[in-house]
């Protein structure tokens, strides 16, 4: 039996809110070195949307929304668990985000894939991680 064609085509965006719209922006772009798509104030709703590039295509959107509330837990509470960026080599990424003051964890390895990964967190806490595919 053949295998039906796939509906889904791969990840379009994640859209994050950040408590301090600046801080996230900055972080998202200077630290991280994702490129602005585009950027827009919404007055009705007192909040920023800025879209992201990934070089794979993929986008994050950031949002600001007054009063949001924090994340209940981290990161086993319901909900998007964290999220993983690819990268070639963990140690330059490692590198820029200790330059700054951006902590990782320690380096551990995936049992299952053998690839390297770490975890860090933006602005707001959300956890990140850095997946090595070489």
């Amino acid at each position: 039996m053949d295998a039906p064609s796939p509906l889904l085509l791969g990840v379009h965006h994640v859209a994050l809110i950040g408590a301090d719209y600046a801080r996230s922006k900055d972080f998202y772009t200077r630290i991280l070195g994702l490129r602005v798509l585009d950027e827009h104030y919404r007055a009705a709703r007192d909040s920023w949307k800025l879209d992201l590039a990934l070089p794979d295509g993929s986008q994050l959107e950031l949002f600001s929304f007054p009063g949001a509330p924090p994340r209940p837990s981290r990161p086993e509470a319901q909900g998007l668990r964290h999220l993983a960026f690819r990268v070639a080599a963990l140690e330059p990424m490692i590198a820029r985000l200790a330059a700054a003051d951006v902590a990782c964890e320690p380096i551990r390895t995936d049992e299952y894939t053998g690839r390297r990964f770490t975890f860090f967190a933006d602005p707001d806490g959300l956890p990140l991680e850095l997946y090595e595919i070489p």
